[in-house]
């Protein structure tokens, strides 16, 4: 599993910089809204919704939606959802520790969980168009906002494979131990500290920059976490099979659709 897992990386990690470094944002944008009704298909399923029919629909408002967010992009709108979505992520942490909530299989709790998707997916879009457009090394810093990510993923793997002992959230993901939150971290700091160097941040921002990528670290292990609690209410293993040994978009995603509001709001914070 885990040589499928690499394969599957190696070969998905040229398509990501590709992505991300080559189109303008104007490009850029449909592209991944694209990718995120992926991920909305793969979440209504978790939600409990069956329907296909009701599912597509859901897919029709959720382009609708991702027009409507393009049109207002120099409203002055977009700073205010992305701090919806850290806010967000603060308030999952409460649903974490209460695993039972909105477990029962209930019209209502489908409702909530598809409240709960538009509140993963919008913001993080949003964040990710706002990073990827400011000029004037957007592109770049949309792949450093990845990079802290992926760094994170692998530093939390390997720290935890050879350190773990305490679990993280057993009930959850019995997998996750405190150690590769620590591994994590210090994959997360390196992978800023660095690529911060490269883009020309210095001295107290530098350090700023730093202390971001713990907090966007934080967040993508929050939003794994609500991943997995959404799978383990369904019963499924994956979100989806789209990715040989990965599962799917979702289970790819996920962490990265936590990541991207608490790191745009820390970057406009720190004024980067």
């Amino acid at each position: 599993m885990l040589l499928q897992r690499v394969m599957t990386a190696l070969l998905l990690f040229p398509l990501a910089l590709l992505l991300v470094l080559w189109p303008s944002t104007e490009i850029f944008a449909p592209l991944v809204a694209i990718a995120f009704l992926a991920a909305i298909w793969e979440w209504t399923r978790l939600a409990g919704v069956t329907n296909e029919g009701l599912r597509a629909s859901l897919l029709v408002a959720s382009t609708v939606i991702f027009f409507g967010l393009w049109s207002l992009r120099n409203s002055g709108l977009w700073p205010w959802l992305i701090v919806l979505g850290v806010l967000w992520w603060i308030a999952t942490c409460q649903w974490l520790r209460h695993f039972a909530f909105a477990a029962a299989p209930t019209r209502e709790n489908q409702l909530l969980k598809l409240g709960a998707g538009a509140l993963v997916i919008f913001p993080a879009w949003v964040a990710g168009m706002q990073i990827h457009g400011q000029p004037p090394h957007g592109h770049w810093w949309t792949l450093l906002a990845l990079a802290i990510v992926w760094a994170a993923d692998i530093g939390a793997y390997f720290s935890g494979r050879l350190f773990g002992k305490r679990k993280l959230a057993p009930t959850i993901s019995p997998g996750k131990t405190w150690a590769g939150v620590y591994g994590a971290f210090v994959a997360g700091a390196l992978v800023a500290g660095f690529g911060g160097w490269l883009l020309g941040v210095t001295d107290l921002k530098l350090a700023g920059l730093v202390v971001l990528s713990v907090f966007t670290v934080v967040a993508s292990i929050v939003g794994d976490l609500l991943e997995s609690l959404m799978k383990r209410h369904a019963a499924v293993k994956d979100s989806g099979n789209l990715f040989p040994g990965h599962g799917g978009l979702l289970d790819r995603m996920d962490s990265v659709f936590a990541a991207l509001p608490v790191f745009a709001a820390g970057k406009l914070l720190l004024g980067l």
